[in-house]
């Protein structure tokens, strides 16, 4: 359940199984076996796996094939999208740039 819950958060944010894989710190492979449940996450990797994808922990135990009573928020779904972009660049310039244009967007 839970690997069904970060496949599905990982898709989300529109990333492949290296991107996380590397945010995390670890192959394409590992992260595969976590999402199929071929392999158990420690504690220590929830806690770092939450962080990455932004949610809390209790969140990656929920399932992820129910349905659910309401639809997911769009505004939150969007902003994650965000930080996923943000988080994914290294670039000091690229950053500023990104807050610049972030700034000038927020300005309604």
């Amino acid at each position: 359940m839970v690997g069904d819950k970060i496949r599905k958060l990982r898709l989300d944010r529109n990333m492949t199984l290296a991107e996380l894989g590397s945010e995390l710190g670890i192959s394409h492979q590992q992260l595969q076996k976590y999402e199929t449940g071929t392999n158990r996450l420690s504690a220590g990797m929830l806690s770092n796996v939450a962080d990455v994808l932004r949610v809390s922990i209790e969140e990656l135990f929920e399932d992820a094939t129910a349905p659910k009573g309401r639809s997911p928020d769009p505004v939150e779904k969007a902003r994650n999208e965000c930080h996923t972009w943000i988080n994914r660049t290294s670039s000091t310039d690229k950053l500023s740039a990104m807050a610049r244009v972030l700034k000038a967007l927020s300005a309604d």
